[in-house]
């Protein structure tokens, strides 16, 4: 038996993804930047997906900004403000669990001369307001906070802090990667100035993100040649993948709440399947605040490497979060920032579960740690 339980990594395309896009593939070919009748067919497809998206997000049509996926998304976001606003300071704020494509980036502003504070987070992955509150100065001119963790799960307070930041001159940025069809995703209602989403997230394809700009939000834009995306980003639009993503958020946003009880349903049952074996093990993160297809699991009895090692040769796929160095796996950043403990770090199991598993896959996954665990109890204390 194979099980994939890690969908926070990446997901398969959904059937009606895949069908919607070779619908394109086969019948529409033209370049939307074409003024004849093919490329008019092309360009139809792209503006009709981009409104769609803009009403799945409560955006404006010509708020929606396609691109590469979120590493561009959030390079566009986060460089775009700190260039464009430089003259109205060089503050920046943002998190110590950011994903490595926002934290490369305002490490990379660091040498460039901003002057980056990156905010603590307690034991459940939370940052603090009134510690976000007290970072906030007069020259700071962009926060860049994940809305939900994909390591441990955790759900920042976004709204609340759109709500400090209402009359300060800071853009706000989210990186809303993991949320996509988890929690709602009201641009108006969260605040937010700037956000970033990739389509294979939520079961449509690789290689194709967006950047929502609320109007009115000026940034200097990365990506220089032709007029495409409104001068935004220049490049050939890619339709098949634009049409994908907007199939796959359609999908995503209507079947949200049933996917959701599902996904939570399942989490219960692999936690309980787990405390049934007697399988020693500690949750990383709150589970009230927390996204439902995500679990962060400590194991004292194993490192991650061992661990993981034997999964995989069980068939089951799942991953530590961390970053992979040559042949070595490194603390991961998330946990290392939430504990001190230094093995906690080093022997914890990021579990990301779809809508389509069943018990059967979650027994089999629970079957396999606890041949592990009775394999290392010997030679621990468990």
């Amino acid at each position: 038996m194979e099980v994939y339980a890690d969908y926070s990594a990446t997901t398969p395309v959904a059937p009606e993804v895949s069908a919607a896009m070779m619908e394109v593939y086969e019948n529409t070919y033209g370049n939307p930047s074409s003024i004849h009748k093919t490329g008019r067919a092309a360009r139809h497809i792209v503006d009709s997906a981009r409104r769609d998206i803009a009403g799945f997000l409560n955006a404006n049509p010509k708020e929606i900004m396609f691109t590469s996926g979120a590493t561009e998304s959030n390079n566009t976001a986060i460089k775009g403000a700190a260039y464009k606003r430089q003259h109205l300071g060089r503050h920046l704020i943002t998190t110590q669990i950011e994903h490595h494509s926002v934290l490369h980036v305002f490490e990379y502003l660091e040498k460039k001369g901003f002057e980056v504070t990156y905010l603590p987070v307690n034991e459940y992955g939370e940052i603090s307001l009134e510690t976000f509150k007290q970072s906030l100065r007069p020259d700071t001119i962009l926060v860049s906070v994940m809305f939900g963790n994909n390591e441990v799960g955790a759900i920042q307070q976004i709204d609340d802090i759109a709500i400090l930041l209402k009359d300060h001159q800071a853009l706000f940025h989210t990186d809303a990667v993991q949320t996509a069809g988890h929690l709602p995703l009201d641009v108006k209602e969260l605040g937010v100035d700037l956000l970033s989403l990739t389509a294979h997230k939520f079961y449509g394809p690789k290689g194709i993100g967006l950047l929502y700009v609320k109007q009115g939000t000026e940034l200097e834009y990365q990506q220089l040649g032709g007029s495409q995306e409104t001068k935004r980003r220049a490049g050939t639009e890619n339709v098949p993948m634009i049409k994908g993503m907007a199939t796959a958020l359609a999908l995503a946003t209507e079947e949200m709440d049933a996917r959701n009880i599902r996904l939570m349903q399942l989490k219960e049952y692999f936690l309980n399947a787990l405390q049934e074996r007697s399988i020693p093990f500690e949750m990383n993160g709150n589970k009230n605040m927390q996204l439902p297809h995500i679990t962060n699991l400590y194991f004292p009895f194993s490192d991650v490497e061992i661990m993981l090692t034997l999964l995989d040769m069980a068939g089951v796929y799942v991953s530590s979060g961390s970053a992979c160095t040559a042949g070595s796996i490194e603390p991961s950043h998330v946990l290392t920032a939430m504990f001190s403990e230094d093995k906690r770090t080093k022997q914890s199991i990021r579990f990301s579960f779809s809508y389509t598993m069943n018990e059967e896959e979650i027994d089999y996954i629970a079957d396999q740690l606890l041949k592990i665990y009775e394999m290392n109890k010997e030679r621990s204390e468990y």
